[in-house]
């Protein structure tokens, strides 16, 4: 079978991977994918992900029998109906279950009416309106989230009524995220561990996956600007069995029914943002597919075939499935531009990596490169994800870090303690 998957990222190489070891897959195709899926064997086509006509069309030339769709930007436009009206099976939620990525008024009113814990929040479509609830406001931090899709950059942590303001003129007003930013989520600061956990779900079954912990800031210490992530681990430390319980039967399971009693039944992979409060579990956020640098890590620790997984979801079959993990621990450390995530150069070479992408003792995900004049160069702000996986986690944080000690680009900077708190 003829397998495509929608995305060019490191999350993508990491779907490539795991989607690879399917005896049941012949050929991958990747749409627009990288200079490190392409070294990997994998056909690379130069579509944009977000492209609808151009997916659908390449899909059904070249025979395609079963397509990926992993970024969100083409999951909230409707990709996976767009496949599924051509009779094309799909892995994603369509665009109706998409909306509790896509919208963040709408995932809060979801949680609010169905009684999910998550931080007591007011949505705002009226700039005005927002400032006048911020002036009355007694109580800093506060968070403030432009309602729609923004690269996951869109939500600001205020310590004051003037942050708050500016926040919400940036954001509704100057429009710094576009579209995204008509309508606003002002919430309260919640404290404590964070947990990401991913789920397979059918719209009726839900199967989480080995949790892991995410390190949004750019610098040491949880400092500077907040990123797409710069490295994960997994499993994470915090995330105890007693806590996975409760988190199953007050969110999880109740977030699934949710969306089916909504009309809009949740297919795919279902991302949990989790923070492990002093009153117990609460949503931060869902994402409507795999999270990255997330599957990074996560992915490596699945031992049942991911193509099978993806095609009882498709059958809604999932509860039929016996999925299962291997021990241990894996860590991702993510090679970023000099700048990021605010400006950076791209083009630069990258030493230290093999012809197949690759260096010692690690698996390499690329999440924005090119082949230039036979070589890796640098194309995007997060441009490599150096994963490991050992017995301990310990074990594997210091098989990553040797590894991405032996890459370089001019620039490049990279975390030296994720897993360390």
């Amino acid at each position: 079978m003829k397998l495509l998957i929608v995305g060019g990222g490191g999350r993508e190489h990491a779907l490539a991977v795991a989607l690879k070891k399917s005896a049941r897959i012949g050929e991958i195709h990747c749409a627009p994918g990288n200079a490190g899926i392409a070294a990997m064997g994998v056909r690379c086509v130069d579509i944009k992900a977000t492209d609808l006509a151009g997916i659908c069309g390449y899909v059904q030339r070249e025979d395609i029998g079963f397509v990926v769709v992993a970024p969100d930007d083409p999951l909230a436009m409707g990709m996976v109906d767009a496949l599924r009206g051509r009779g094309i099976p799909t892995f994603g939620p369509d665009r109706a279950a998409a909306r509790i990525e896509a919208s963040k008024v709408f995932s809060k009113n979801l949680m609010r009416k169905y009684g999910i814990p998550t931080a007591a929040y007011n949505a705002f479509s009226d700039p005005q309106a927002a400032a006048d609830y911020i002036a009355a406001a007694d109580r800093y931090p506060m968070v403030i989230k432009a309602d729609g899709l923004a690269l996951g950059k869109g939500v600001v942590i205020a310590r004051s009524c003037q942050e708050a303001r500016d926040a919400v003129r940036s954001i509704m007003q100057d429009r710094i995220f576009g579209d995204s930013g008509s309508e606003i989520v002002i919430e309260e600061f919640l404290t404590g561990p964070e947990v990401s956990v991913l789920a397979f779900c059918d719209g009726e079954t839900v199967v989480p996956m080995v949790s892991s912990m995410d390190h949004k800031r750019a610098l040491d210490g949880d400092r500077g600007l907040n990123t797409g992530g710069m490295g994960t681990i997994a499993p994470n430390p915090h995330y105890t069995p007693e806590i996975a319980k409760i988190c199953m039967e007050t969110i999880f399971l109740p977030t699934v029914e949710a969306m089916r009693r909504e009309g809009a039944p949740f297919s795919g992979c279902l991302y949990f943002g989790l923070m492990l409060t002093p009153d117990g579990p609460k949503v931060i956020e869902y994402n409507c597919r795999f999270g990255d640098p997330e599957a990074q890590v996560v992915l490596p620790l699945l031992e049942t075939d991911l193509f099978e997984i993806m095609e009882a979801i498709s059958g809604k079959r999932l509860g039929e499935l016996e999925i299962s993990w291997r021990g241990g621990a894996a860590a991702c450390v993510v090679a970023a531009s000099g700048g990021y995530p605010g400006r950076y150069e791209t083009g630069l070479p990258i030493s230290g990596l093999g012809e197949d992408g690759q260096a010692p003792g690690a698996q390499v995900y690329h999440a924005g490169t090119r082949l230039e004049n036979g070589g890796f160069v640098t194309a995007g702000g997060r441009v490599l994800g150096v994963t490991a996986v050992a017995r301990t986690l310990p074990e594997a944080l210091e098989k990553a870090y040797g590894a991405i000690e032996r890459i370089d680009f001019a620039g490049m900077h990279f975390r030296r303690d994720i897993g360390s708190h």
